[in-house]
């Protein structure tokens, strides 16, 4: 089959496969997209935890963005780990320049094992200059709570943290809730007064690995491919939830999901 539309992932790789730029990889070929690579840093972990980050050079990120999309130009743009404010500022230059529709902020700042990826800097760049120039920003529960500075810990408190962060500048908020202690989970979409909430329940797995990665590559991909923003996190949480149900059992620590479970079912 012929892929549907074209997608560039600015991210980091996890060299366990399960989140990072892989799992970006593997979430958007499942959905039937082809996928493109910057690569911002590279991690040694597994699914017990991170051992170590190295960054790339600034310089060869930017040329890895701007020499790809010479060539191949991407109908959408994913952006995870960015690691500093530097590689922030130089990213959100470039993409202001080439111009792209279609980009989705997933704002790594904290690994699922706890450890913190990003500098003070960077976060503070984000939160004043980099929101304001995407598509959508999709926060975890920690990762909104840095953001908007308050403490969540129910629906209410998700859905007063993203409009607090609307407040910056971004146009779209997807607050993911999977962190908050419940029988069932609820993701709310802000798209400036309108107020949308998933409500799904929780899939009690230790496999969890890169949900945030692949929710957000997913996403993308379907806004690439013309779906509407709230189809798209529709069919995105969908894609996410089944890759938890159908998890396989890898590794000794918070294992990978399943990438393929939607690639004998491709309709977008």
């Amino acid at each position: 089959m012929k892929p549907k539309s074209k997608i560039l992932i600015i991210a980091g790789s996890d060299s366990s496969g399960g989140a990072g730029i892989q799992a970006d990889i593997k979430t958007i070929t499942s959905l039937g997209s082809y996928a493109m690579t910057a690569i911002t840093a590279i991690t040694s972990q597994n699914t017990t935890g991170i051992k170590s980050i190295v960054s790339i050079p600034i310089t060869q990120i930017l040329d890895q963005i701007k020499f790809t999309c010479k060539d191949i130009k991407p109908d959408g743009i994913k952006i995870g780990m960015l690691h500093s404010e530097q590689v922030a500022r130089k990213v959100l230059e470039t993409l202001n320049k080439l111009k792209f529709k279609n980009i989705v902020l997933d704002p790594v700042m904290v690994s699922t094992s706890g450890v913190k990826l990003i500098n003070d800097q960077c976060i503070e760049y984000i939160k004043k200059k980099f929101i304001t120039k995407v598509s959508l920003i999709t926060p975890n529960i920690p990762e909104a709570q840095i953001l908007s500075g308050i403490k969540i810990k129910n629906l209410d408190d998700m859905i007063v943290s993203a409009k607090i962060i609307s407040k910056m500048g971004t146009k779209n908020i997807l607050l993911k809730g999977g962190h908050l202690k419940s029988e069932n989970i609820s993701d709310v979409l802000l798209q400036g007064d309108k107020i949308t909430i998933f409500k799904n329940k929780k899939i009690n797995k230790k496999n969890t690995h890169g949900t945030g990665c692949s929710l957000s590559s997913a996403i993308t991909t379907y806004l690439s491919c013309g779906k509407k923003l709230k189809k798209s996190c529709y069919l995105a949480i969908k894609y996410v939830n089944e890759a938890i149900k159908t998890a396989p059992n890898y590794g000794e620590g918070k294992g990978p999901i399943n990438h393929l479970n939607n690639i004998k079912n491709l309709k977008l």
